[in-house]
């Protein structure tokens, strides 16, 4: 599983293609997939949302290299995505930030 700073790093290479509130669409740009991205990449980062608390559903699709986020706006603020995705600093960016660590760190620890 790569560290938390490699994930960061990776969430630098993502946009946003669609965003209403408490639904997000996210797209990987072309430049940052390599052959190992779609298994490892994806999987750490579909397994990481499905254990972040107010994320209600994940959907990956590998082929479109994009990634549907349910989630509820009363615990992850709608500016968070925008925000920790474009590397503004806002308290709503910390928020999510915070909880995407949390999360990490607990499912990281977690015994199989």
């Amino acid at each position: 599983m790569p560290d938390f700073e490699e994930l960061r790093a990776f969430l630098r290479e993502v946009r946003i293609a669609h965003h209403i509130r408490g639904r997000i669409r996210l797209k990987v740009e072309a430049a940052a997939v390599s052959i190992d991205f779609p298994r490892e990449r994806a999987q750490v980062f579909q397994s990481l949302l499905d254990h972040t608390p107010g994320v209600r559903s994940v959907q990956v699709n590998l082929l479109a290299r994009s990634c549907t986020v349910q989630y509820d706006p009363a615990l992850i603020p709608e500016r968070a995505w925008s925000d920790l995705l474009d590397g503004r600093v806002s308290d709503a960016a910390a928020i999510l930030e915070r909880i995407l660590r949390d999360t990490y760190v607990e499912i990281g620890n977690a015994k199989p």
